[in-house]
């Protein structure tokens, strides 16, 4: 058996509005025919390939949104949180610490959260072979097969014959232009890169000490620092941050005489872009991908996300639309790749939709900002069975709630009280309060706020929610 460590800490910029740095990728559902998550259905695909418990590697700003989605899918995992990004050498090293923690020595399965993989039977028969080599003191990693010249991917190129299961790896290649990756598949000899591996904890671990000694001695020293937090396992931030930002492909891999490469062809997408998750969507007999309410006339080979508002297209082919609550792309399928130079305009005037859907996730449930204006901000709140708010209060805002549905607890300057659907209650300007849901079923409320100042930075936490 193995251990799988789940990387969950993407941006996945190349997908907004739907992905966006609050709320990426790896935590939406993109299949039109599946309700899990992408995070989700990684771990779905090797269910019952193993026995202890997953490792995500998650960032701080995350971690609520991985316990949550931990919790709907009904498994428990270790999910360690990494107090800022510092790309996947350090955070496979600390999965790798924290596996011999809890472990002999045992072999992990490293995959990304964000990931396609429609064959999941020959997925996991890769995952079998590289297990082989893998408990033989092998760095595996997992070759696609291509079946196209893609420009989007990193390729490796095969050498000897290591096994029956498995070749030495010759060499890793940068993303090549179109002619070169013409050659490289013409040859046979290249895989794309999945970034994808599969080794033992400790072989891991003394490679990179040899190879890159420093993210070596800043994550043993981050890890010593280990303390768990409710679901959460946190290590010694200033250590960690100490820590260079390095790909595992270049602290390792590139650089290790123990590094395979193992076959894999199970029509696997790392969902790049819009024309990539088109591509391995099911499609109507016109080409198109539709999920939500949409309303097609004359259209052909486009891509339609339309999950709140009806969409309706006529005369139009090779499109992506994306709706959300807040935004709405349109863009060519050949040119989506230039959707990342949007979000790089929007966080340039730090824009929220850079960061934030208008619904946002909370350690306690969710909100939607539903309306506003230049006094007053209306939000739907729901707050999870057993869950509370933090204790807070604002020097220029007032808040009136009216419970829509459930039971709320009320605490307003100490004094608490109890209020059900269609009843109110008014918090008046700099009066501490919170908002608790005590009984067995969600809390749906509205929140109307008025005042002369609304941001959000007008909230003075008096006992924080972790």
């Amino acid at each position: 058996m193995f251990i799988p460590v789940i990387m969950a800490g993407g941006a996945g910029s190349r997908l907004w509005p739907l992905s966006r740095s609050a709320f990426p990728k790896q935590f939406l559902a993109l299949d039109n025919h599946n309700s899990l998550t992408m995070l989700q259905s990684t771990l779905e695909r090797i269910d019952g390939m193993y026995s202890s418990e997953a490792i995500i590697i998650s960032n701080e700003d995350h971690r609520f949104v991985v316990a949550e989605q931990l919790r709907t899918y009904g498994q428990r995992a270790r999910i360690v949180l990494e107090p800022a990004g510092r790309n996947t050498a350090p955070a496979i090293a600390l999965a790798a610490m924290q596996a011999l923690i809890h472990g002999d020595d045992p072999v992990m399965l490293v995959l990304a959260a964000d990931h396609v993989v429609k064959n999941k039977e020959a997925f996991q028969d890769s995952i079998r072979k590289a297990q082989v080599v893998a408990e033989e003191g092998k760095l595996a990693t997992f070759g696609i097969v291509p079946t196209s010249p893609e420009t989007g991917y990193g390729y490796i190129k095969r050498g000897a014959t290591q096994s029956d299961v498995a070749y030495v790896v010759d060499q890793f290649v940068e993303k090549p232009e179109i002619e070169v990756a013409e050659q490289y598949v013409a040859s046979g000899e290249y895989f794309w890169n999945s970034g994808c591996f599969m080794f033992k904890a400790s072989v891991f671990l003394e490679e990179l000490k040899k190879y890159s000694p420093e993210i070596y001695k800043c994550c043993s020293k981050a890890t010593e620092g280990t303390v768990e937090d409710m679901d959460f396992i946190r290590v010694d931030k200033s250590e960690f941050l100490k820590c260079p930002d390095d790909s595992v492909d270049y602290a390792v891999m590139e650089c290790t005489e123990k590094a395979v490469v193992v076959p894999m062809d199970a029509e696997w997408s790392d969902v790049g872009s819009w024309s990539a998750l088109w591509e391995v969507s099911e499609k109507d007999s016109a080409g198109n991908v539709i999920h939500g309410d949409a309303i097609i006339e004359d259209t052909e080979g486009c891509y339609i996300y339309a999950p709140n508002k009806l969409v309706a297209s006529v005369g139009v082919k090779d499109i992506v639309v994306v709706e959300t609550k807040d935004a709405v792309l349109v863009a060519h399928k050949d040119n989506v790749q230039k959707v990342k130079k949007i979000v790089e305009h929007l966080k340039a005037e730090n824009r929220a939709e850079y960061r934030e859907h208008r619904e946002v996730y909370r350690p306690w449930g969710k909100s939607d900002a539903i309306d506003g204006g230049d006094r007053y901000k209306v939000n739907r709140i729901t707050v999870q069975p057993g869950k509370r708010q933090s204790l807070q209060m604002h020097y220029h805002r007032a808040e009136h709630w009216v419970v829509v549905s459930g039971t709320a607890k009320v605490s307003s300057n100490g004094n608490e009280q109890i209020i059900t659907e269609n009843q109110s209650v008014y918090i008046p300007v700099g009066v501490s309060h919170m908002v608790e849901n005590p009984g067995k079923m969600p809390l749906e409320l509205i929140e109307i706020q008025s005042g002369s100042y609304l941001n959000e930075d007008d909230v003075v936490r008096l006992e924080e929610v972790k």
